[in-house]
This record gives structure tokens, sequence and C-alpha cells, in this order.
């Protein structure tokens, strides 16, 4: 079933508990980001965009840089740089701000460059020796836009995405979540690229429109827009390409970024280019005379790629946007070299041999059609081209510097082959976009998911397709916890094949399940196992008895029961699923882990621990060697078993599994996610039971904050964080300011909860010890009396808690 739903049941425990969860997945400037691998930054006091000088120097700017970004105060180039992620920044900075400015943003992994703009030149430079990252001191912006231009070339050049597979890795359905994501990305985008028919004159209008959007307020740019929408012709795709502009730039960026919105427009531009390649590949073959040749790029790695590229032991490595070579080795050297600049980077020199028989990828020399002709000695290869990776050796005495053998591997290299034809198959789907959605989906990037979705909804399509993205654009709100629209779109799917399939179509069972899925996930326990029920019979009717689909249904069900407190029932429902799975399933396949996990689960929730943990362990192996690193789910497996140890009382086990799960939270939620509040409350709650109050007040604090955002004011979730943070203030003797929590608590729970219940005793009781040790005595004996007479009407007459509120109230009368 499409969207399967993970079975760790959330939870939060009143006091110091742990709990099981369910782990699902604005820049200062107004203008629109640009799709482009850098960014400027220019951060003067005396900016004023009403001055006509400062127009003059930011048209300058953005002829050479077209995202500037404007700042007045270093904080706020400092608060815009922690934001950059994907893109190399440049900063142009007053004289008199620098040497502020400077020393606080110099070891940014994001900053590229510096340039300093002012008057005393000669002082400058001498403080500026010591930043290996200012590039310059100008007192002319002309002289900045010239080095900017340098720049720009050479972070295109750096920044092409690149992955690699060791050459023993094992590649299988079950570890294929290890790859990185753009190698599988790359590969099935340019299936779907290759596959696409496009209109085309419509394709370019629309294309145009794209582009004016970023570059509404640049003349030069609109201007060759404007040629790019009259001019366009397929053939001319190489020479576009080729062209000091946007298009280069932009392709490659959305290339490696993975950019949906930008890729899908620029489709039939990526069909082109690849055909052009592939028509010049085949005339150009016979000027090789059958033998091989050399090419080489220089270009800088970061030093996690390169660290990735000699561990590979002659491994694959692919290059996963178009490909620029050249046949002249020092003009290759140059861009290599200029990588030393920056410690982030290694210099590289790509020595690439090349069988111009291979036909896997096909490449072409640009020489006379590129848009400088015969000025670069420029081979070009079509996107996502995979090398064999040989020697890797140093180049002299610096270790900032290397050269890299490459061979284009063969159209018979048997690793190569197994890999496409694994992704391929795993990632299913009937359509080139159908597949890449899986594959975001599969991944966990559910984000780029919900873009590509919404992008595919703007192109014409038929009712079953549309369907079909109601249903994914449901599961991906169902994982990021908006769970109205998930049932929003869910719906919406269900109508459509309502109108346009049998009622027993197993299509059905599918939609069912998911609505059911997010009705459990609300709370709503009714309403789903009233859809799981419907997902069951439809399933039953149709279905051999030992396939998969049904072990869903099992679990689904078994959750409810869970959730309800019914622990016999769900774990019989959750046994039925495993014994189907471990029939048809390979002992490590994903598909095992909701039911190793539902069962440690439920034994968890019936507080045989040591039952539980063997299975939340078989989660966790499989989920390390088969998920990404940072993988949602993943963080829902280190969790589950941080609360096995937090309940077998060993804390320091338990704090381990819980900060590795919070790890990947911060990640991949947004930063109010109430998957975060849980994992803060539970790093609170150990440090709580260890004694380090401390500790433990920051991480309650955060979760508090949280939820005070997003729940409504008397949510039980709120009692339960104003008790903790009571609790810790009073075990730090700060008794105010613990009695002021408690209060806090007491209001949500003398409003929501039945009069006799045992939180009621559990909260008078600490009021009553706050008031004790304030020395407020009569205070203290009326809440521990409050307490006692809850505990009687609801406990059995020898319970400890009784005896223990007893005592309370026989030593609170001696003190009187």
């Amino acid at each position: 079933m499409a969207a399967q739903k993970s079975q760790e049941n959330s939870s939060s425990t009143f006091g110091s508990g742990a709990s099981n969860t369910t782990v699902a997945t604005t820049a200062p400037s107004t203008r629109q980001r640009i799709i482009q691998n850098y960014l400027l930054v220019w951060v003067d006091a005396s900016i004023d965009e009403a001055n006509k000088d400062c127009q003059d120097t930011l048209a300058q700017l953005r002829a050479a840089v077209n995202d500037v970004t404007m700042c007045t105060q270093p904080d706020e180039c400092m608060q815009f740089l922690d934001k950059v992620k994907d893109k190399k920044a440049f900063i142009i900075t007053s004289g008199s701000l620098s040497q502020h400015l400077v020393p606080e943003i110099h070891a940014m992994y994001s900053l590229d460059a510096i340039y300093i703009f002012g008057g005393n030149i000669s002082y400058h430079q001498q403080w500026t020796k010591d930043w290996n990252k200012i590039k310059g001191v100008h007192n002319n912006i002309k002289d900045i836009c010239d080095a900017l231009k340098g720049r720009v070339k050479q972070v295109n050049q750096d920044s092409i995405s690149v992955s690699f597979v060791a050459e023993n890795d094992d590649v299988s359905a079950e570890n294929l979540n290890q790859l990185e994501p753009s190698y599988m990305y790359t590969q099935i985008f340019k299936e779907i690229l290759l596959e696409m028919e496009h209109e085309r004159n419509q394709a370019v209008k629309i294309l145009a429109m794209y582009y004016r959007k970023f570059y509404h307020d640049n003349m030069t740019k609109l201007n060759i827009i404007e040629e790019f929408e009259h001019d366009y012709r397929k053939e001319k795709a190489i020479w576009w390409y080729t062209r000091d502009c946007f298009i280069y730039q932009m392709l490659n960026c959305a290339l490696r970024t993975l950019d949906a919105n930008t890729i899908i427009n620029m489709g039939f531009f990526i069909h082109d280019l690849h055909q052009q390649i592939k028509e010049l590949h085949e005339q150009q073959l016979s000027n090789y005379h059958n033998k091989p040749f050399v090419v080489y790029r220089g270009q800088g790695l970061s030093k996690t790629d390169f660290d990735k590229l000699k561990n590979i032991n002659g491994g694959l490595m692919s290059f996963n946007n178009f490909l620029s070579t050249s046949n002249d080795r020092d003009v290759s050297f140059m861009f290599a070299e200029s990588a030393l600049g920056n410690t982030d980077m290694v210099g590289i020199l790509f020595i690439m041999t090349i069988d111009p028989h291979v036909s896997s990828t096909p490449f072409a020399s640009t020489n006379k059609i590129s848009y400088f002709e015969a000025q670069e000695e420029e081979i070009l290869f079509s996107m996502h081209t995979v090398f064999r990776v040989g020697a890797i050796e140093q180049m002299g005495i610096n270790d900032q510097l290397y050269q890299v053998e490459l061979q284009l591997t063969a159209d018979d290299d048997e690793q190569l082959h197994r890999l496409t034809e694994c992704i391929s198959e795993e990632i299913g789907g009937n359509t080139g976009w159908e597949r890449l959605g899986n594959l975001l989906l599969k991944t966990g990037h559910f984000d780029e998911a919900e873009e590509l979705y919404k992008v595919l909804f703007k192109q014409p399509s038929s009712e079953n397709n549309k369907a079909v993205y109601y249903n994914q654009l449901g599961y991906v709100k169902h994982r990021q916890g908006n769970y109205e629209q998930a049932i929003d779109y869910y719906r919406k799917t269900c109508e459509i094949f309502e109108k346009n399939l049998p009622a027993n179509h197993p299509s059905f069972a599918n939609a069912y399940n998911n609505v059911g899925s997010v009705f459990d996930n609300m709370g709503e326990y009714s309403k789903a196992l009233s859809f799981y029920e419907k997902t069951r019979q439809l399933l039953e009717k149709t279905l051999p008895a030992n396939y998969p689909d049904l072990a869903t249904s099992y679990n689904n069900i078994g959750s409810v029961y869970d959730n309800l407190g019914d622990y016999v029932k769900a774990l019989s429902f959750y046994e039925k699923a495993l014994g189907i799975q471990e029939k048809a399933l390979p002992e490590n396949h994903p598909s095992l882990t909701a039911s190793y996990n539902n069962i440690g689960s439920v034994y968890v929730h019936m507080k045989e621990y040591l039952k539980a943990l063997p299975f939340h362990e078989k989660v966790l192996r499989i989920s390390e060697k088969t998920l990404p690193a940072n993988h949602p789910d993943l963080a829902a497996s280190y969790n589950n078993i941080g609360t096995v140890y937090y309940n077998t009382e060993e804390y320091s086990k338990a704090l381990s599994f819980y900060e590795k799960t919070l790890g990947i939270q911060e990640k991949k939620l947004p930063r109010n996610h109430p998957h975060l509040a849980i994992s803060y409350d539970n790093i609170g709650s150990v440090y709580d039971n260890v004694g380090e109050h401390s500790k433990a007040l920051p991480f309650y604090e955060k979760t508090l904050g949280i939820r005070e955002k997003t729940l409504p004011a008397n949510d039980p979730l709120l009692a339960t964080s104003y008790n903790n943070i009571g609790l810790v203030y009073y075990n730090m003797g700060e008794y105010s300011k613990a009695l002021s929590f408690y209060k806090k608590t007491r209001r949500i729970l003398e409003t929501t909860l039945p009069a006799n219940d045992s939180l009621l005793a559990t909260l008078y009781n600490n009021i009553g010890s706050v008031y004790d040790s304030m020395g407020k005595y009569s205070k203290a004996l009326l809440y521990y009396e409050r307490a006692l007479e809850i505990e009687q009407r609801s406990l059995p007459a020898n319970h400890s808690d009784i005896e223990k509120v007893k005592k309370s109230i026989e030593i609170v009368k001696k003190k009187f």
C-alpha cells in the first residue's frame, strides 16, 4: 500500500516519563530567490535605496550577480548567512564594518569570498592578510564586479553535483536507500525527460515567463530572455547552454539542488540538449579513430566529498549535471588550483579516459557550435555521466591539490547495470514522474515530493493521474503532521475513484487505509477502525491469504487496539501481520520493521520491557542498513529503544538514543513540530531522573514553548509540561516558581479530568510538598488530604501511594 502507516504510538506520561513516537517529516529580501549556485550580500551602514549612487551601485552588482541582498548592520548579515544552505555567498562590506564582520563570518561554510569596499586601501590590505577568504580591497565598484565574475565561474565549476558508489556495494532493494539520493534522482530525471514529448513553442513561452519572475528588474537579463523566446530552436541548445547567461547557471543549480519546478520548466531544453549532444557524438565518432582519448576537468571538491572519493575503492563516481571537460590540461589545472584559496575545499584535476564507443552517456566536442565557437576546447557530456575511479595522487607537496584518474564506464559494466536495474524495479510507477515521486517519498524527501506533485497538477493530466497525485499529496501532508489537509487530499482521491471504479476495486483499499491512518494519528480511533475494517474486508475478499497488503491491514487494526489499550487484541493482529511478512520477505526487508516495531511497542505498553527490546533492536538493525542516515523512521527507531532503556532505568543508554532521535528531528522537522516536543520532554525526563535538574529544565521549557504555540490552552499535554517544570523547580528548591507552574497544571486538570482522577491526586500531593517545604503547613495539609481522599476512592486500600500520603500528613501535623 502506498501510504502504510508506521505503528510507533505517541504517548506522554504525567510527571517524568518517556514516550514512544511515530516520527513523520525568510530571507531579508522580498525579491524571489534566483535558482543559481551563489548569492551576494552587500553590507554597508549607508545603504539607502532611494539614493541615486546606491541605485547605480546596485545595478552594477546585479549585472554581475543578480541575486543581491542588502544589509545595513553586521548582525543582519550574520543572521542571513546562517540560513544559507545550498549556495555560496559573496560578501561586499564597507571598510568601516569589515573588521567587526569578518571574524564573525569567516568560518561559515557557505561563505566563499569577501570584498572590502572603501578608502584607505593600504590599511585594509595589512589586516586582511590573515583572512584567506578576503579576495580583495577596492575603492571602486567596477573592480569588484570584475572580480565577482571570476568567482562566479569558479563557484559554478565547483558546484556540480557528484555521487559515489563503492566498488563492492551489494546493490539490492534492501540497501537501495543507502545510495546518495542525488545519484538516483538524476538517473530517474534523465529517464523522464528523454521519454517526454513537448509542444516546443508553448514550452519555450512558459520557460520565458518563468525566467521573467526572477529577473523582472534586470533589463540586461530581460533582453536575453526576449531573444531566447523569439530565437530558440532545438538545434541551438548547445549554443544557448554555453552562452554566459542564466540558462547554464539555473539548469545546473536546479540539477544540483533537485529543484523540481525549475527542472520541469526546463524539461524540453534538457531533452534538446541531450539529443544534440547525442547527434554530434554520432557524427564525430570517426574523428577518434577507434582509440581511447583523455580529457581533463579541474574543480574544487568539498572535503566531505573528497573523503568519500578516497574511500570508494575503485567504485563509481557520477557527475549528475551536464559535464564540461577540456582537451587543455593547463586550463583545467587552473580551475583546480583556484580552489586552494578555500580551506573547506580540495583542488582536483580529473584525468578522464574516454572510450569513444561507449554509448551509455553521449559526449561531443562543442568547438564549432558553442556560443564561444573555437575559443574553448570543450567536450560536453550529457547529464548523469558515470566513471570508474582509478588512482588518486597528491600533486607535489600541497595536500590540498590532487589528481584523480577516471575511466568512462563501459556499456556492459556489471555493477552499473545492476544498480540501474535495481533502482528502476524498486521505485516502480507507470510514468517517469510517478517513479520520481515514489522515490522522493521512499527516501523521506517530503517537501520536494510536495513541490513535484503541485507542479504536476498544473500539467494536463487524466482523472486517474489526478487521483494518484491527490493520494501522494495526502501521504506527504500525513507525514508532515498536517492531518486535516491529508484527509482532504485522500477524500479527493476517493471521490475520483467513486466516479470511475467498481466498488470492489483494490484501489479503494488503499484509499480507505490512508484515511484510517490519518484518523489514527489524530486520536479518532473509532473512525480509524471503521476505515481499517473496510480495508481488511476488501482485501480478504480479493487477495490470497498471505498477500503482503493484508499484513499492512492487520498491523493498522492492531495499532488502533493498541491505542485503545486493548493490548491482547493488538498483539494478536500484529502477530498475524508478522506471520505473513516472515513467509513472504527476506529477513532484512524494510517492510518487516513495522511489525517488529509494533510488537515491541505493545510489550512496552504491557511493561514487559525485556520482551520489547529485541523487537526494537531488529527494527534498528534493518533501518540502519536500508535508510539514509537522517531518515525520519530512524529517529522513531532510536526513540523507541531509548524508551525501553528509560523504563529499565538505564538512563545513560536512554539519553544516547534520545539524542540521536533529536539530532534527526532537528534537521528534518519544522521547529514547532509535536514530535520535537516529545523528544525534548524525553531528554528532560532522563536528566530529571538522574538528578541533573538544571539540565532537565531547558528541555522541558523547549517542550512547553512548542506546546503553547500549537495546542489549545486546556490541553492535557500542557498540564504535563507545567507539572514537569514545577517538579524541576521544586527539586532545585525554587518553591515559589514550582508553585506557579503547579497552579497552571491545576487549572487545566480540574477543568478536563473527573474529580477522582489519579493525576489530580498526584498534583495535589506535589502542591502539598511545595507548601510543606515553604513552611506553610496548613496549606500543605489541605492538599495532602485532597490527594488522600482521591486515592482512597480509586486505589486498593493497601496501595503504596496511600501509605506515602498518610506518612506526609502525619509528618506535617507534627510541624504545627
